[in-house]
Formats: structure tokens, sequence, C-alpha cells
């Protein structure tokens, strides 16, 4: 069906212009009725956070999301547009999307003046009807609100003729959604130009005065820690923002592993076909939820889950490197591969403590604290038992990069009382238990699992790895 092109041909259709937050609310009513996510691809905030955002918006509030880093604020925000329609129609050659039955900026208003119902309309997708700045010290009016173009200028016109203007990020995302990231970084005299446009709908640029009754939705950002600060956001601008919603880190270990599955992107199947058992996946979420509890680590910047999506991606990364090194064509991460996490966490966390070498003992630490929580809530200790006493008889093993799925296999044999303990770890998994590669990393985490159970005894040598019975 096509789309009207003129104003007369649009007016005849019967179409009205209602107000963007209104034009949210009727859509989020449907999204509601119809049991749809008011945000498609964030999870673990279906009990929490989606309520709020629910009343929010249903009100017709602006939105300020309080949290940490990497708990999905900015990402939320962005898929706001699905709330609004898809076309929406402008004044053509509108730079601030002027309404065609209520236009505002003077090109707009000197077009339709002069053409009548012939004037032309565009039309915009919902996807041009989002506007973000990322708040820094630097940003300006102009970068906001505008500038007075100096070409426009030379070409001849007045500087109190509006159409020297050359427009900022705010009005140009005019009748849609504009957001405003980190908003404590914004200078307080660009906050106040903000809460100027936004609330009083004028502001002054070159000291003449421009009436902008822009229809915007504001969304914003911010770090609890810097939002509550004295001084550093003006009250007024507080005040403009109808709902505060506090974000909050996935509640659960199961949360975050989802999570993990739907953002992380592995090396693709035509260099290695890449398998990560779901224990190793646990271990790299439980290593998050134990930074996030831990006071060597500065809760006030946060443990992003963007930490556990890199983790999981670094020790698939280094079971691939080990696998092409080794001529193997599948590669499994074991818990040898843990240790590629120290470059992509370091980055990632602020340890508390300054001596030196303290940031690799914290993230150490954490390592095991999270590979034993995970073996003892995948095996049963009944299953402990058995495997011990075949190391006190005098088994021991080698484990390292060098060491083949094949030997593993090896072991398997030798300690029977093995096999219980990997079926409990692969039990609700669904890659294939009988994979060498699989075998192997169940292996590994068994019997790095009774190490830290303080079952069996561990020495290293180099780059490689023995385990043997305590006695």
């Amino acid at each position: 069906m096509s789309r009207p092109a003129t104003l007369g041909d649009l007016v005849k259709t019967g179409w009205t212009s209602v107000p963007v937050s209104e034009e949210i609310r009727t859509n989020a009513v449907r999204k509601i009725r119809d049991g749809d996510p008011l945000v498609a691809n964030v999870l673990g905030y279906e009990d929490t956070v989606m309520p709020q955002l629910e009343n929010a918006l249903l009100a017709g509030h602006d939105v300020i999301f309080l949290g940490e880093r990497g708990q999905a604020k900015t990402r939320m925000i962005r898929n706001l547009t699905e709330l609004l329609d898809e076309w929406m129609p402008i004044i053509a050659g509108s730079e601030i999307n002027d309404d065609p039955l209520n236009p505002i900026s003077a090109h707009a208003k000197v077009l339709v003046a002069e053409q009548g119902d012939d004037t032309p309309i565009d039309w915009v997708h919902r996807d041009l009807r989002y506007g973000e700045k990322l708040a820094t010290p630097d940003t300006s009016i102009a970068d906001l609100i505008g500038e007075v173009d100096p070409i426009k200028v030379a070409e001849g016109r007045y500087l109190s003729d509006e159409l020297t203007l050359h427009y900022g990020l705010v009005p140009r995302s005019n009748r849609g959604i504009f957001a405003i990231n980190e908003l404590p970084d914004l200078s307080e005299r660009i906050q106040v130009g903000l809460l100027n446009v936004l609330e009083e709908r004028d502001v002054q640029i070159r000291g003449y005065k421009v009436r902008l009754p822009l229809d915007v939705v504001l969304f914003a950002s911010a770090n609890p820690e810097d939002y509550t600060n004295r001084g550093r956001i003006i009250t007024p601008l507080k005040d403009r923002f109808g709902s505060q919603i506090r974000t909050h880190y996935p509640l659960d270990i199961e949360t975050e592993m989802t999570i993990v599955e739907q953002e992380a992107v592995l090396p693709p199947a035509n260099v290695v076909d890449v398998r990560v058992p779901e224990f190793m996946l646990e271990v790299v979420s439980e290593f998050s939820h134990q930074a996030r509890q831990s006071s060597q680590i500065n809760q006030r910047s946060g443990v992003s889950v963007r930490l556990t999506v890199a983790n999981y991606e670094a020790i698939a990364a280094n079971a691939v490197r080990r696998s092409l090194s080794a001529g193997i064509d599948v590669a499994v991460p074991r818990v040898g591969d843990l240790s590629a996490i120290i470059a992509t966490t370091s980055g990632k966390i602020e340890v508390e403590a300054f001596e030196d070498g303290s940031e690799g003992r914290v993230i150490d630490a954490l390592v095991r604290s999270a590979v034993h929580r995970t073996f003892m809530d995948s095996v049963d200790p009944i299953l402990h038992g058995p495997i011990v006493e075949a190391f006190e008889d005098g088994v021991t093993v080698d484990v390292g990069p060098d060491v083949s799925p094949d030997r593993y296999l090896q072991l398997l044999e030798q300690v029977p009382s093995l096999q219980p303990a990997i079926d409990a770890l692969l039990a609700d998994d669904e890659i294939d238990s009988s994979e060498p590669a699989v075998i192997a990393s169940a292996i590994e985490l068994i019997l790095e699992g009774l190490h830290l159970a303080k079952r069996l005894n561990k020495n290293i040598h180099g780059g490689s790895t023995q385990y043997r019975g305590r006695s």
C-alpha cells in the first residue's frame, strides 16, 4: 500500500498526529495484552525492571536507568524504538521531523504556507527516530541543541533568522526518543540548557531565543554512585524524570549462562568444531558471581556481564588454539584453559588491593572458587570416594595443554570410577558425551574439583600439572 506523498493526501486518509509518549503507550498496551516482551533479548528483568518500565511508559514518563556498567541499560533504551509506529510522516526536507499538521520549524512553516495541500511529505522509519549522546565533559550546547551555521550566514541570512541554525541532536530527535548515556558526566551548564529546551521549550543560541516546542521522550542512564553524589546532577533536571528505575546484574547463574549463550561469538565451524560443555559455561558464570560478592573487588564500578561473555569467548579461543597446534578437529575448553581469562578479566574489574601481583592472585582465587563451587554442585560427594581411593592406591595423572584426549580415555580405563562423575557433569548437557575431548574436559574438572576439596594433591612443574593421592 502506497503512502500519501502530499499534505492534502495525508489529510484525506484521516491521519492524526499524537504525542510520542501516547504513541509509545498505545504500542506498549498492545504488547502487554499480547504477552509479548516489552524489550527483546534482555534477560533477567522479567520480574524486576520490566514491570517498572511498563508502569513508566504507561504513565508517559521520561525515564532514567540507574545501574553499574554492563546491565543492558543502553540496549533497553535502543530497543524501545520498537514501541514507535513503523512509519511516521514529516514535512519533506525537515531536519527536525516536523509534524505535517503542526510544523514548528521556520522551513516547514514557510513550505506549508506556500504550497498548502501540495506540501510534499516524507516518511521516516522508526529506527531513524532515535537520537543518542554519550555525555562527556566537553559536550556542548551546539552538540545537543544547535549552533549558528556560519555558511548559512555567509549566504546572506541575518543572525536573527532561525534558518541560520544548524540543529543539534535533541531537535533532530523531535517526535522520537532521545537518550543520554552517563548523564552525570554532562556539565551543569549543559544540563541547564537541556532542561530549558525540554521543559520550557525554548533556548537561547548566540543571544537570540528560538522557540522549539519539541515532542521528545527522554531516557538516560547513570551509575548510581555518580547520580547520587551532591552536585553531579542539577536538581531541576532530576525532577524532569518521571521514573527512576534501578537495574541489576543477573540474580542467578542460570540467567547469566543464558545471556552468555545469546551474546557470545565463538570461532566459526570452518576453523574448528568448538563445543563448550555446560559445566565450563557454569564456571565462567560462577566466576562473575563470585567477583560480585568479593570484598577485594570494587563493587562500585561493577562486574559487567560483558566480563562473563569475554571470559567464555577466551576459554573457547584458547581451546581452539590448543586444538590447532595439536592437529585436532574438535576444540573443547578444559580447566587448564581458564588461564586465558586473566587477559579478559584484568581490564574489566578493579581490585581494591594495590600490592604488585595482587590482581593476579585475586583472579586466581576467584577461578578456584568458581571451579570448586561448580564441581560440588554438579557431582554428588558420594561419587568422590571411589575416585580418591584409586589415587590413594598409586594412580597419578599428568594434565596440560599438550596432553591429548586419548590419554584421558586411558585414565578412564584405569579409573572406571570416574565415569559416574563424568555422567553427573554431563547429565543435562546436549553435548556429545562420547567425544574424547569432552571426556577430557570433564576429567580435568573432576580432578581439579577433588584437589580444591582437599581430596587430591596437585603438583605443578612448568606447564604440566600432576594429580596424585594425598597419602
